[in-house]
């Protein structure tokens, strides 16, 4: 398993100085991407089916649900329909079920395993066992016991799947929970809770309680490989894999287990310490981004500006090796770091641009701005689409559309002033008959419609406030999981659009809370159109222009263009949030400030203007950062 997983140069260590891993406790493999390593566990489990198969014996394996798995299920979905992968012998244990919550439920587990994969393959009803968010609570303890019971008599798990959470549980074995514990029922933690709001709509509505296999169950396993993916796993990957082990982060519990493997995407894996900090191990093969990864990390660790670094700091830390006296590389990285910062993010007219982020030419640009949620995209980059508006270049915003983005509450409130302003025959019809009533009722066609508009009305009146042109502003419906025609229409369109509004530049998201979700499906399907587009043009023409929409900004290493904000641009940039009233209880990326959301997104803007400052650089109330692609 995983003999192959050291596909790319994550590490800048040179080989045979000092072992890498030397301060990993668990053994883990990092990819390119969260598809390859899905790919890679769906192999091994694909693997251990057949070989079971062979042997006329149960496979018995236990499964994780949430987004993480997601790519693991398409796999084996693909690999029985394609090279014929039977499940009949495989006996599936789930992790854990909110409780209470009733199977049939679009949020419980039962409806997400049988969603996104026992619908699709050939297991056997009474080889599905989730733990019922139903039971009694008179029942429970017996309940609990039984399900232990199940999976001993079947030898125990063969194969273990987990993922883990931003509090660093594993099932749903929040902190606190002891080595021995089995079976039980569990309060949530408020982080995890958090995490699933975007689920549930809202925090009220989250379940409070869940059923979960025990520490001692899943440690039982002869087999687990944990998954994580994304940058915003990458703190608590760190601390379950370099950590002691405690009962504070329970995934640190699996170092007691012989045969488990974390398998990681690069961002999972930017904390651990051979990739965040190699100099810290050994020698280094060091380029531009590296040195200026390593001096920033020793201006943050000594708190010392970068002009004011001492040969003696560098000594101190062994960095000054790759470079001759601090004051020379001191000059260098500072420079590197000044040249990020531009109020032109479009690229100053008749000035040389060798030492700027953005080209000067053409004066006016043509900008295609692409995302799912408009709400944090002026967020996270409000103030530098205003830039752009008044500096003169041409901004077309491309938005869109996602299934049910309003909620029920929300239609309720202007299906109640329709009602009150339209004639008595005309509102009844389309209000009392089409207004879901029941909690969870599919809304019919015509209370979607109205929910459409809506949201276009209100994303409308929010980016006017930013000098955007209603003509420059085009939305697109996105499918629905799974829908292959329909994305494929929608793929299609952003050809014909690109095509016609032939960019210098798109701004859009890069990195994001779910790594392999639809935002990112969209992601290189923009970048694929963008690359096709150029085949026949100049392909330097277009350059895509990538924010952070994960829980983290992107270090300031990654920066490659800083637009600096005044307070009255900050100022600007809130009063256009405000105007996203229907999503202000459910952004899609809150993250873990459970502020609101136009808090959360200005005390990240002036968080990277302070580190900049600290670094020695000119001090301003906020900024926007953008990784190049």
């Amino acid at each position: 398993m995983f003999e192959t997983i050291d596909q790319i140069n994550l590490s800048y260590v040179k080989p045979g100085i000092y072992e890498e891993t030397r301060f990993e406790k668990l053994h883990n493999v990092i990819f390119q991407n969260s598809e390859e390593g899905s790919k890679e566990i769906a192999r091994e489990i694909s693997n251990l089916v057949r070989t079971k198969q062979q042997k006329e014996e149960n496979c018995v394996l236990g499964l994780a649900t949430g987004s993480s798995p997601l790519k693991i299920y398409e796999e084996l979905i693909r690999m029985h329909r394609e090279e014929d992968l039977s499940f009949s012998n495989v006996v599936f244990f789930n992790l854990d079920e909110y409780f209470p919550i009733d199977p049939d439920d679009s949020q419980s587990y039962h409806h997400f395993m049988a969603e996104n994969l026992f619908k699709y393959i050939d297991v056997k009803e009474e080889n599905i066992h989730i733990p019922d968010g139903n039971i009694s609570y008179e029942e429970l303890h017996d309940y609990c016991n039984n399900y232990e019971n199940r999976i001993q008599k079947l030898g125990g798990i063969d194969f273990q799947l987990l993922g883990i959470g931003r509090s660093g549980h594993i099932g749903f074995n929040e902190p606190g929970s002891h080595l021995n514990s089995q079976t039980r029922i569990i309060t949530l933690d408020h982080i995890t809770r958090s995490d699933a709001i975007s689920a549930f709509t809202s925090l009220e509505k989250v379940p409070r309680k869940a059923i979960t296999m025990g520490i001692n169950t899943i440690l039982q396993a002869k087999r687990i490989v944990l998954m994580a993916w994304g940058r915003n796993k990458a703190k608590i990957v760190k601390k379950a894999i370099e950590g002691e082990i405690s009962s504070n982060i329970p995934a640190t519990y699996l170092q007691h287990h012989q045969n488990t493997t974390v398998v990681l995407d690069k961002a999972a894996s930017s904390e651990l310490t051979r990739i965040r900090e190699p100099w810290i191990i050994g020698d280094c093969n060091w380029d531009n981004k590296l040195k200026k990864e390593a001096v920033i990390w020793l201006c943050e660790h000594l708190n010392k500006p970068v002009l004011k670094l001492t040969d003696k700091d560098y000594n101190m830390s062994g960095l000054l090796n790759f470079k001759g006296p601090a004051y020379d590389l001191n000059i260098e990285i500072f420079n590197l770091l000044q040249n990020t910062i531009t109020g032109w993010p479009g690229g100053k007219p008749n000035s040389p641009d060798s030492h700027r982020p953005e080209r000067s030419k053409p004066d006016s640009k043509n900008v295609v701005i692409f995302s799912l949620a408009p709400e944090t995209t002026v967020a996270h980059i409000g103030g530098t689409m205003h830039r752009l508006v008044e500096q003169g270049h041409k901004v077309n915003l491309l938005f869109g559309l996602t299934e049910d983005s309003i909620s029920t509450e929300e239609y309720l409130k202007y299906a109640g002033v329709f009602k009150k302003i339209m004639p008595t025959d005309i509102s009844e019809g389309v209000i009392e008959k089409n207004c879901p009533t029941m909690e969870g009722q599919m809304p019919s066609g015509t209370v979607k419609k109205i929910k459409e508009f809506i949201r276009i009305e209100e994303i409308l009146t929010a980016v006017k406030n930013l000098g955007i042109l209603e003509k420059n502003i085009k939305f697109i419906n996105i499918p629905e999981k799974n829908n292959e025609l329909s994305e494929k229409e929608t793929v299609e369109f952003i050809n014909v659009y690109l095509d016609k509004i032939n960019p210098h530049q798109i701004f859009t998201a890069g990195d994001f809370k779910i790594p392999h979700g639809i935002e990112k499906r969209y992601l290189d399907h923009l970048i694929n159109s963008t690359k096709n587009l150029y085949k026949t043009k100049s392909p330097s023409q277009c350059w895509i222009w990538l924010y952070n929409e994960s829980n983290q900004d992107w270090k300031i290493s990654d920066v490659d263009m800083a637009v600096p904000l005044s307070p009255d641009q900050v100022l600007k940039k809130r009063n256009v949030i405000f105007k996203f009233l229907s999503q202000k209880e459910r952004i899609l990326f809150q993250g873990p400030d459970t502020r609101k959301f136009y808090l959360d997104s200005e005390n990240r803007n002036r968080s990277m203007a302070e580190k900049y400052h600290k670094l020695g650089l000119t001090e301003y109330e906020a900024m926007e950062v953008f990784k190049k692609l």
